[in-house]
């Protein structure tokens, strides 16, 4: 019989392919910028941005479009096309569940998006999520976003815990890395095949029974 681990200080939530079902918004607007300039939006293109903050995106996207000081405009055009994406969208297998066992057990929850506040708002409220966090940060709220751990940390403070004391769920290399610089047990939630995630547990989803029993709830 496996018993579950000590609950966390607090659980310390990603949005973007963790909690919400957003990246395939991110992805049918990125296939619609790509494909404005005559290009085809790849896998490996996808792997390049996920879990981007703004100052990697818009180097990223100069460099996959080969279009040099132009990642202002581009980012800008990016997230006037995702915004419309982000008017409906629906959480995660297990999400719902997790937040539900999370509130059952006191255990508290908060989120750290690498987005805009403004799309992060717009997916939480089109999801009807928009009450269900203690706190709510994103990329907007600190000076360096993930993968530095600033977020994390501001989140833990937030709730009056140490990070060390947190679990991050992540489901990029870019949010693990902030997880764990912020020292804080990070389990990994792929959302992208062929990513590889160097958390502390990998776990299929959030309804996985090992991130459950981590997370010190009971089956």
């Amino acid at each position: 019989m496996h018993v579950p681990a000590a609950p966390p200080a607090a659980v310390l939530l990603d949005n973007d392919g963790l909690t919400l079902d957003t990246e395939v918004c991110w992805t049918r607007a990125e296939e619609t910028l790509f494909a404005r300039r005559g290009r085809t939006f790849t896998l490996e293109d996808k792997r390049a941005l996920l879990g981007s903050a703004a100052a990697a995106a818009m180097a990223g996207l100069e460099r996959l479009l080969d279009a040099p000081g132009e990642g202002r405009a581009l980012l800008d055009e990016l997230h006037a096309l995702v915004w419309d994406e982000l008017a409906r969208v629906e959480p995660m297998p297990g999400a719902l569940d997790l937040l539900d066992r999370l509130e059952a057990a006191s255990i508290p929850f908060g989120m750290a998006s690498n987005s805009p506040r403004e799309l992060v708002d717009r997916a939480l409220l089109g999801a009807g999520l928009d009450d269900r966090f203690a706190f709510v940060l994103s990329a907007d709220d600190v000076a360096r976003p993930k993968p530095a751990p600033d977020l994390y940390l501001r989140l833990a403070e937030a709730f009056d815990v140490a990070a060390a004391g947190c679990v991050v769920l992540e489901d990029s290399p870019t949010g693990v890395a902030a997880g764990r610089a912020a020292g804080a047990r990070v389990v990994g939630v792929p959302s992208l095949e062929g990513v590889v995630l160097e958390a502390d547990l990998v776990a299929d989803s959030l309804a996985d029974p090992a991130l459950h029993a981590l997370l010190g709830l009971r089956p």
